[in-house]
């Protein structure tokens, strides 16, 4: 009986599409949600901004893919990160069919700023304003809004947004980094019953100091907390 499995269709190589990663990465800074893009030093879209990302070697699985990108183009390792969607417009990019499976990853500013400096030092990685970001190469301004709506809808829902936060906060710090990604006020004593409530925080019993007022108490995430069984949003 004849191997099947080499009577399947093999397409030409012209017929192939070219696979890459893409990365979207954000951060809190100055009360403001940023992302990440590198100046591209190559064609197409010479000297533009760009998400981080390149093409996937055959030897590499998709997220080893997404963090040797992000490395080599901004010299960030060890963050969180999540498959957003795969975007395989055709004309998408000007080279070929290029099918592009995109991240989004979620980290402190302070953590991963001295890394950046010192593997870009020319400034060719650096942080946007989501409400200023300039023209994008390719698909990526798509990509990012995808990203910035897919990130609203988890931190209502889920607890990804403390990636965005040093391990140590305050009540304040949280509920600001919650009004600054989901755009719009909370109201403070429902957001703190419903946080305080879900039993994804605890108090360490250290306490800092808020600008003129009273020390505040600062807390930290329960690693082992499961917010993702929650079955409606978090902190309206």
């Amino acid at each position: 009986m004849p191997n099947q499995a080499n009577n399947g269709f093999i397409p030409s190589a012209d017929n192939r599409p070219g696979l890459t990663v893409d990365v979207v990465i954000f951060a809190l800074y100055n009360n403001d949600l940023k992302a990440l893009l590198v100046k591209r030093p190559n064609q197409p879209f010479l000297g533009t901004w760009a998400l981080p990302g390149g093409f996937v070697k055959n030897s590499e699985s998709l997220e080893e893919a997404a963090a040797r990108k992000l490395a080599e183009e901004t010299g960030v390792t060890a963050v969180y990160t999540e498959q957003l969607y795969t975007f395989g417009e055709i004309e998408r990019d000007p080279r070929m069919r290029i099918i592009t499976v995109a991240y989004f990853a979620l980290v402190p500013f302070e953590s991963v700023e001295e890394q950046i400096n010192s593997a870009k030092p020319d400034g060719s990685a650096r942080w946007f304003s989501l409400k200023n970001l300039p023209e994008l190469g390719f698909d990526h301004r798509k990509i990012v809004d995808y990203a910035q709506q897919r990130l609203r809808y988890k931190l209502e829902y889920t607890s990804v947004g403390f990636e965005l936060l040093p391990d140590l906060f305050t009540l304040t710090q949280l509920q600001r980094a919650y009004e600054i990604v989901l755009d719009e006020p909370l109201d403070k004593r429902n957001f703190r019953r419903k946080i305080l409530a879900a039993g994804v925080i605890e108090e360490t019993g250290e306490k800092t100091k808020e600008g003129e007022g009273r020390p505040a108490r600062l807390y930290k995430y329960i690693d082992d907390s499961v917010a993702e069984i929650k079955s409606r949003r978090l902190f309206p």
